[in-house]
């Protein structure tokens, strides 16, 4: 017994060598570490195959005759985009705009379905043109889409199909975490309608890139191209960490996309599901960036109040000519960093705004207005 049992940890330490020699297998290629039970036999760690197995996937079997143990690892890419891929829709229809009378006319993207019963999230400038939405799934099931929410600062909207049972996709869950170098993969409905279902590969290249959005981004370098906007950019957990949205195009550029992150997804369909749009709050103030946030370079210069534009805002005694340094003790030096601050709020609150007025620093309680953008 004793015998089977040492036998058991050693089979083991067998799989826990064929990882450090590389094996990026289940957590471990999610970017993520696992705890497993261990023993120390004569100063050797050892932990069991069973164990192991658990936590990284795959098979593994011992052959008495010939002493040897062979794992076998799942193939974790094919079986991520297998998991996603039945949550992937595409989404095509005729621009409002077209007047001509070719059928071939179309407009289309992709979306990733979020709640069985049909509502699916896709890029609002997918949809907000587009008449006679079609959405296909990915076995094939043609269903006509209805434009529910859009939301243009974010970039995002919800569409409808008459459906019930489809697979949701999991977004990645908060506080939100993905680190530069993670593999992903993103799905989508490249160039052409016939080619839906397309998976490519890349990491993360970069986060928090603010680019011409209104909140951060995170960048990829996985081939995303036309007709991708909308789908999931995933992890190796097969979460939705982003929604593909934009990329570079240059003949200088390669390999360039962005995503919007997948708590900035949930914080829009939060509020789409609960008041039916973003209610978005703003400190009613038109803000000037300093140069050194405009071309990008780190700075904690303050923006600068170049107009009071709410009555809340006016009470709170801020006049232009305010320099903006933080709110609620957070500093804020770009409109990105306000605005992914004041995700956490809703219009009517109360905040503390801490500004540089006739050359002293004060803090003044401000009531949040509701932004009119949407």
């Amino acid at each position: 017994m004793r015998k089977r049992n040492r036998r058991n940890w050693m089979l083991g330490i067998v799989i826990s060598a064929f990882l450090a020699l590389g094996g990026t297998l289940g957590a471990a290629a999610a970017g993520n570490s696992v705890a497993i039970d261990a023993k120390v036999i004569d100063g050797e760690v050892y932990v069991k195959a069973a164990s192991l197995l658990s936590q990284i996937g795959g098979t593994g079997t011992y052959n008495s005759s010939t002493k040897k143990y062979t794992y076998s690892p799942n193939s974790i890419i094919p079986d991520v985009i297998k998991k996603v891929s039945p949550s992937v829709v595409a989404i095509i229809g005729k621009p409002a705009d077209e007047h001509s009378s070719n059928r071939f006319s179309l407009a289309h993207g992709t979306g990733v379905i979020v709640k069985s019963d049909g509502w699916i999230v896709t890029n609002a400038h997918v949809v907000k043109d587009m008449d006679k939405i079609v959405v296909v799934t990915a076995d094939g099931k043609e269903y006509a889409g209805t434009r529910k929410q859009i939301d243009y600062t974010s970039d995002l909207a919800l569409v409808k199909i008459n459906a019930t049972k489809l697979k949701i996709a999991k977004l990645a869950s908060n506080p939100f975490k993905v680190q530069v170098g993670e593999s992903v993969i993103a799905i989508g409905t490249p160039v052409s309608f016939s080619l839906r279902n397309t998976a490519t590969v890349g990491v993360i290249s970069g986060m928090n890139r603010s680019v011409t959005s209104d909140y951060n981004l995170l960048q990829t370098d996985a081939a995303i191209n036309p007709g991708n906007s909308g789908g999931p950019l995933v992890n190796l957990k097969g979460e939705v960490v982003g929604i593909n949205s934009m990329k570079f195009v240059d003949v200088d550029i390669d390999s360039m996309g962005f995503a919007i992150p997948a708590d900035t997804v949930q914080y829009v369909l939060d509020h789409f599901y609960k008041y039916g749009k973003v209610k978005r709050p703003s400190l009613g103030l038109e803000l000037e960036e300093s140069w050194s946030a405009v071309v990008g370079l780190p700075t904690e210069e303050p923006m600068t109040v170049i107009a009071v534009s709410s009555a809340n805002a006016g009470k709170a005694g801020v006049k232009a000519g305010d320099q903006l340094y933080s709110v609620n003790g957070k500093q804020v030096a770009s409109a990105v960093e306000l605005n992914e601050l004041l995700k956490a709020h809703l219009p009517g609150q109360t905040v503390d705004v801490t500004l540089l007025s006739d050359g002293d620093l004060i803090t003044k309680k401000l009531v949040l207005s509701e932004s009119l953008a949407n």
